[in-house]
């Protein structure tokens, strides 16, 4: 008996495909459900109060003028005067003050403090951002005002 000229197809039938995919489908919406939201807003928060400090030093320099960085528990904002950011730096793309606020879980602890003309602190110190499992710092270097 000689084999047929047509081999059978190999490969996954439609249905087999389709019981695949449900049950990743399935699988993913319990791995998704697990997923600690908060962690990730606590380090994307931490993320953007850094980048928050760098900002201030490079417009304290380029503008050589104090500015200061305000910390409350559930805000960071950026001010040409301490007396209650009576005098706010404005966010590049629109006029609105720049500030940003925590989410709900997270907190900010750390002191106000100004970067000078030359982009020193006027004081090193630590920025911490949390929701209470784990703590996020910032570091800014007395001297250098580097901030890491």
């Amino acid at each position: 008996m000689t084999p047929s000229p047509r081999r059978a197809a190999q490969g996954f039938t439609l249905t087999e495909l389709v019981v695949v995919i449900v049950i990743a489908t399935i699988l993913s919406a319990f791995a998704i459900s697990r997923i600690n939201t908060v962690s990730f807003d606590n380090e994307g928060f931490a993320n953007q109060a850094a980048a928050m400090i760098r900002y201030a030093q490079k417009i304290a320099i380029s503008q050589r003028r104090v500015v200061f960085v305000v910390l409350s528990g559930t805000q960071i904002r950026l001010c040409y005067t301490n007396s209650a950011c009576g005098s706010p730096l404005r966010e590049p793309p629109t006029t609105d003050p720049f500030t940003k606020t925590v989410k709900p879980g997270v907190t900010l602890s750390g002191a106000t403090f100004s970067f000078d003309a030359l982009g020193r602190p006027s004081a090193g110190g630590v920025v911490t951002v949390t929701d209470g499992t784990s703590p996020h710092t910032i570091t800014i270097e007395a001297e250098t005002g580097y901030v890491h």
